[in-house]
């Protein structure tokens, strides 16, 4: 078996008493303390993650907006350096490759994938790029902290001030200390937050300070594992890649269309074109069990005692107290109010189809 890699934050999680698992080729941390108890502490002050393992990738060049752009559904040209879009890579098929986050730099663009699809995105990208633009994989030299939750801006403006006039998917360069960061308002939970790129090297002092600054402001930073960062994006109904989408399923389907533009070329604007023209076959929705029972990937989902399709996410939302879920259904069956059955452990749960998000998220704009 391949040994697995370790960030340079691994021996403070194992300090800390962390679970460690594998994960995407990773040693990495599943819980501190509860999954419960971390996620309501992202949701009621605040809570730090090492994302080390999330991979980046510049791309640069004359030119390197348009190559970009031919590689991603949202249109990359419209960006302005300090400015960030969430966007997807797709096939010819319209099947996703990877969900990202793009950065505008000044001198180019910083991609941010998936940790089990740094080493195919970076191939993907790489054979489509034409001189004199190139990708660089900057994953084995950065590091990435992020902190989340409503009390974040009170705990990072003692790390860079800048950060309180920092808005929604905007990033700012600066320097913490001696060394080189990027400090974007992003994350995957929901809540206020940023996220931190520094050295690789950084890591360790970046995390302390962060627990200094976290001192300063008289507040609570509590570590997060892997196990909370997936029930906290669950209830957002944020789509997680090899769960809810991978190359199997469209935009379309997964209900990303407000990330496909369609008005630049791109590949796989083909196929999800005829596929907007002709209507999909399935989408990606919640539900929240209405019986007892917990929805995992992979449990069938029944209508009038057929199968319909199949669970991709599901968990006890620790906010909610409810078990949800999400999973591809007809479109027929998408509307809200809709009860659908799910197969769970042979015995049928009912479960109602739900709109938006489970949780409302407390984003700043």
């Amino acid at each position: 078996m391949e040994e697995l890699r370790k960030t340079p934050l691994n021996h403070i999680h194992k300090k800390m008493g962390a679970k460690m698992i594998p994960f995407a080729g990773w040693e990495m941390p599943l819980l501190y303390e509860t999954i419960s108890s971390e996620h309501q502490k992202v949701r009621t002050q605040a809570g730090i993650f090492d994302l080390t393992h999330m991979g980046e990738l510049k791309i640069y060049g004359k030119g390197c907006e348009l190559e970009l752009a031919k590689l991603t559904t949202n249109d990359p040209t419209k960006l302005s350096p300090g400015k960030i879009q969430y966007s997807l890579l797709c096939l010819p098929s319209g099947g996703i490759i990877d969900d990202i986050l793009v950065y505008r730099l000044e001198d180019g663009f910083l991609l941010v994938v998936n940790a089990a699809n740094t080493a195919k995105d970076y191939e993907w990208i790489k054979s489509h790029l034409r001189e004199p633009v190139k990708v660089e994989n900057l994953t084995d030299s950065l590091a990435l902290i992020a902190i989340q939750g409503p009390d974040s801006e009170k705990i990072m403006v003692n790390i860079e001030p800048a950060v309180s006039e920092l808005k929604y998917y905007n990033f700012l360069e600066t320097k913490i200390q001696n060394f080189r960061a990027i400090l974007s308002r992003t994350g995957y939970t929901g809540e206020d937050g940023f996220e931190i790129y520094i050295p690789w090297d950084e890591a360790p002092k970046t995390w302390e300070l962060l627990g200094e600054a976290a001192k300063i402001a008289g507040l609570s930073l509590a570590p997060v594992g892997l196990g909370a960062r997936d029930t906290l994006r669950l209830e957002m109904k944020y789509p997680l890649y090899g769960n809810d989408i991978d190359e199997s399923i469209t935009p379309l389907e997964a209900n990303l269309e407000w990330v496909v533009k369609f008005n630049h070329s791109f590949i796989g604007r083909d196929a999800l074109f005829e596929q907007k023209a002709s209507g999909v076959k399935k989408r990606l929705v919640g539900f929240v069990a209405l019986d007892r029972g917990i929805p995992r990937q992979g449990y069938p989902i029944f209508y009038q005692e057929k199968k319909v399709g199949v669970v991709t996410s599901g968990t006890l939302s620790p906010s909610l107290k409810k078990n949800i879920g999400m999973g591809y259904v007809p479109p027929a069956l998408e509307k809200p109010g809709t009860v659908i059955e799910l197969l769970i452990r042979e015995k049928k749960v009912r479960a109602e189809i739900t709109a938006g998000p489970f949780v409302p998220p407390r984003i700043k704009k």
